[in-house]
């Protein structure tokens, strides 16, 4: 037994962000939820498809491989995690979007093995926007010139994702309007922002998905 009530969860999380969409006048259908199961089993995962999650999130490929396996489609699995670029063969097996590409040298090994299986990987660029030494992330000026690159190569650029240093969740906001303004600027859809913290926050300026980890799974 697990102990962590996942289908009140996911409803309580729904709820939040409702209110966060009425409070900035947009439309509900416009946020997608994505459940991260880090260190989660799948039994929990399940619980979140069956009470009506249709995005699972997962920060390691071997992970989300064994977890994929055992969960019942429809589902759409998102490596919101670093890539390793000698991973990236089992991580296009494995996931349907890829959150995290920052540097070129990343992007070319996407492009190589989603052609040699004649597909075209759906991708967001993760933008280190506070400058931390101990995260990934291309910086706000590199985001137009990789994203050129990513173009060139037949990625499918969806948008883009962050994660604002560690603090309040108001202290997130900066962070979440810039990503915002480089988002428009670049002519994507997506804004891959908020964690179970600050996502109400997100949603207030403009998050497209949030990645919702311990508040519908309990504590790591």
């Amino acid at each position: 037994m697990t102990g962590v009530d996942v289908a009140s969860a996911v409803a309580a999380v729904r709820a939040r962000i409702a209110a966060a969409a009425e409070r900035s006048s947009r439309p509900l259908e416009g946020v997608r939820l994505i459940a991260v199961s880090k260190t989660k089993p799948a039994e929990l995962v399940r619980a979140a498809v069956a009470a009506g999650v249709r995005d699972i999130g997962e920060n390691y490929v071997q992970e989300a491989a064994a977890k994929r396996a055992a969960v019942p489609e429809p589902t759409c699995w998102h490596l919101i995690g670093h890539l390793q670029r000698n991973k990236v063969a089992r991580a296009l097996d494995t996931f349907d979007v890829i959150h995290t590409v920052d540097t070129v040298a990343l992007a070319e090994a996407v492009a190589r093995h989603a052609d040699a299986r004649g597909t075209r990987a759906r991708v967001l660029i993760e933008v280190n926007l506070g400058g931390e030494t101990s995260k990934s992330g291309v910086s706000a000026d590199g985001v137009p010139a990789l994203l050129a690159r990513l173009r060139d190569l037949d990625l499918d650029v969806e948008g883009l994702m962050t994660i604002p240093p560690v603090g309040p969740p108001e202290s997130a906001r900066p962070y979440f309007r810039r990503l915002r303004a480089l988002r428009d600027a670049a002519g994507l859809r997506e804004l891959s922002m908020g964690m179970s913290d600050d996502f109400e926050v997100a949603i207030e300026e403009g998050a497209t998905m949030v990645r919702v980890g311990r508040a519908i799974f309990g504590d790591r």
